[in-house]
């Protein structure tokens, strides 16, 4: 089980363009990606989202895009949610919600959707096991920043690169163990 921040990000390091704005992604269309996705989200037990993410998919969607996982929207504010879904608000450092949200994916994989801002909570909590970025060939100049984090992240190892139809590149990166200490 890991907790994983799997996004798509341009080449300059942004996930949404100024106002939250996906249409540079949507572009892009799904097609190449989907049976990698499809392999990725196989694993996923839950996932959780920040406020934003989940008002984007609720004013983007028509039904609940993760039905058969549970969701956890962390929000300062009173959220509904949709009836064709798990989804599960809560407020507060993601280290207070950790053992639950760990416990609902069913030894399955933590998946950290959408914006960086949730993502790097889980990342100064050290909770954040590995970071999936697919690279898009566009630069935006400006927008949300893929991992807006006050500090950086340690050195991370790379385990994986997948090539995409089109020019995208996910670059998979795990957590560096840290070494043993000897006594």
């Amino acid at each position: 089980m890991s907790t994983i921040y799997s996004v798509a990000a341009s080449l300059d390091g942004f996930v949404a363009a100024p106002g939250d704005d996906l249409d540079w992604l949507l572009q892009f269309g799904f097609d190449a990606f989907q049976e990698h996705h499809d392999r990725f989200t196989a694993g996923v037990g839950a996932v959780a989202m920040g406020s934003t993410t989940y008002e984007w998919l609720r004013a983007h969607e028509d039904t609940w895009p993760y039905q058969d996982k549970v969701t956890w929207v962390f929000s300062s504010r009173s959220l509904g949610v949709p009836t064709d879904g798990d989804v599960r608000v809560v407020s507060g450092d993601v280290r207070d919600h950790h053992g639950q949200v760990v416990a609902s994916a069913g030894g399955r994989d933590l998946w950290i959707v959408g914006g960086g801002v949730l993502a790097a909570q889980y990342q100064r909590a050290g909770l954040l096991d590995e970071l999936r970025v697919t690279v898009m060939p566009i630069a935006l100049g400006a927008g949300t920043s893929l991992l807006p984090v006050a500090s950086d992240t340690g050195v991370l190892d790379l385990v994986g690169t997948t090539v995409f139809d089109g020019g995208a590149v996910e670059l998979h990166y795990r957590r560096r163990a840290r070494p043993e200490m000897c006594m």
